[in-house]
């Protein structure tokens, strides 16, 4: 099997290398020369051109996108004079599947196939495997299978669920979601999952944190809420000890918790980073097709307002609330800072 690649970032350089592993050979583009030379040392064949990719790759042509969703377009127009009919393009990034749909028809008017693939596994994937779920005719998905075989975990990662009667490529970690679209929109709504229990994490280990409020002097002032019983805070918790013990035989043990106490281990105060949590769009997309389908998606919804909130996107809105107080009542604004507890 022979698979082009275009774009060798932080996923698709290890979906190549793991590939390459499994006897997929790949052709690859990326316009940084070093990460043509990083997919060259794993045995991947590297282009300098998209028609350098085309040229070398058995008709008919899979070409794998791994770019970010907003040069989707872009590459696909330099792309597509390139190709021929029967040949298949396959998007494995964020896009919005209102773009499949779009790009699926377009493409379909030259004979050129299209897939969209979305795909969960991140910087750990070269050695767990990814999670594919793909959107598309059924045909490019069976003619596909060599290569989601070899990205995905394989049926052995997971034990089978009880009960379960029957295999499919699920049990292996790679599904046909249905036609052009849903891949990427069953992968929307599996990152507005994720939004949600990471928002879930992060505020309850907050609390956890702050649970020895009781032990620290507060000002006594109109401003500041009394705490009426401080000996309810008298604890100073091992965070990362909680989240390692909570990794064994809790019911809310995933890999994002292994994740988040790797992180703690490293430093409890996470002194490296600012808080500062960007979206790329799928929590967006997922609150809009709940807002269409009159779906109530509470948490996902507030997951995804708070991390505009930490980006200072709030900022404006909160010197409104302390310009009204003081407007009202004559409250002089508390100034930030002061000892993290």
């Amino acid at each position: 099997m022979q698979l082009g690649m275009v774009g060798l970032g932080r996923m698709g350089g290890n979906m190549v290398q793991r590939l390459q592993s499994r006897g997929v050979q790949c052709v690859v583009h990326d316009s940084q020369p070093a990460s043509r030379e990083r997919a060259a040392d794993m045995g991947a064949q590297p282009c300098e051109t998209l028609s350098g990719l085309v040229d070398a790759l058995a008709r008919p042509r899979a070409v794998w996108l791994m770019v970010p969703a907003a040069v989707v377009d872009t590459v696909l127009h330099e792309l597509l004079p390139l190709l021929d009919e029967d040949d298949l393009v396959i998007d494995g990034g964020n896009s919005s599947y209102h773009d499949d749909i779009r790009r699926a028809k377009e493409l379909a008017e030259k004979g050129i196939h299209y897939m969209d693939v979305g795909t969960s596994g991140g910087v750990a994937g070269l050695e767990r495997g990814y999670c594919l779920m793909v959107g598309g005719e059924s045909a490019d998905f069976d003619r596909l299978a060599p290569v989601f075989e070899a990205l995905s975990p394989g049926a052995e990662s997971v034990a089978s669920t009880a009960g379960r009667l029957r295999e499919t490529t699920a049990d292996h970690g790679y599904l046909h979601c249905g036609p052009h679209g849903a891949g990427h929109f069953v992968k929307m709504i599996h990152n507005g999952i994720e939004y949600g229990m990471m928002a879930a994490y992060a505020e309850g280990l907050n609390i956890l944190r702050h649970a020895n409020i009781g032990r620290h002097d507060r000002e006594q002032d109109a401003e500041t809420t009394p705490l009426r019983h401080p000996e309810h805070y008298q604890y100073d918790f091992d965070i990362a000890e909680i989240t390692e013990v909570w990794r064994r035989g809790s019911v809310v043990s995933s890999w994002l918790l292994d994740l988040t106490a790797r992180a703690l281990q490293e430093d409890q105060g996470l002194a490296g980073y600012s808080g500062h949590v960007s979206d790329s769009g799928e929590g967006r997309w997922a609150l809009a097709a709940a807002i269409d389908q009159g779906v109530p998606t509470p948490v996902l919804s507030a997951a995804l307002f708070s991390r505009f909130e930490s980006r200072g996107n709030g900022d404006y809105a909160n010197r409104v609330l302390s310009a009204m107080r003081h407007q009202f009542g004559g409250h002089i604004e508390k100034k930030k800072g002061g000892p993290v507890t």
